[in-house]
């Protein structure tokens, strides 16, 4: 079954606030392998004028994921994740989130196309501090394969 074309342009509620926290960036930036120390040392992320430690760039995945979760089990748009793979990613940055800071999200659908007998959605995620302080932008695009009627 086709995606509704009619979602884009939609936009979901915003997540409930999500405090970062010190470990939660040390931990993400141990797993992925990353040695800056802008991660794991307050004193040094504070020597370059961060308030705490910076969290990696890709930490954002965080939030920005379980926002597009929100639009993928919208039974109206018609999206059958058993079908879905991540076809791609990126981030474009205001500013480092850094641990201390309260963030949400807010997801929009940004665009449905079909390409190729597969669904494609793009959909945006805008995390800000509670304050309202914009600090970045996920951008991801969700295949659903074989959406074409008579596929398999």
């Amino acid at each position: 079954m086709a995606l509704n074309a009619d979602f884009v342009g939609r936009s979901y509620p915003p997540s409930e606030p999500y405090l970062v926290g010190r470990e939660k960036v040390r931990e993400f930036a141990r797993a992925i392998g990353v040695t800056d120390p802008l991660s794991f040392d307050t004193e040094a992320a504070r020597s370059r004028g961060y308030a705490d430690v910076v969290a990696p760039p890709t930490y954002a995945i965080r939030l920005s994921l379980a926002a597009v979760e929100t639009v993928a089990v919208d039974p109206d748009l018609g999206l059958d994740y058993t079908r879905v793979v991540h076809g791609d990613q990126r981030f474009e940055y205001a500013r480092p989130i850094v641990a201390g800071d309260e963030l949400i999200c807010q997801v929009t659908i940004d665009g449905i196309r079909s390409v190729a007998g597969n669904d494609m959605i793009t959909t945006r995620a805008d995390i800000t501090t509670t304050a309202g302080e914009h600090v970045v932008t996920s951008y991801s695009v969700l295949v659903a394969r074989g959406t074409d009627e008579g596929s398999s």
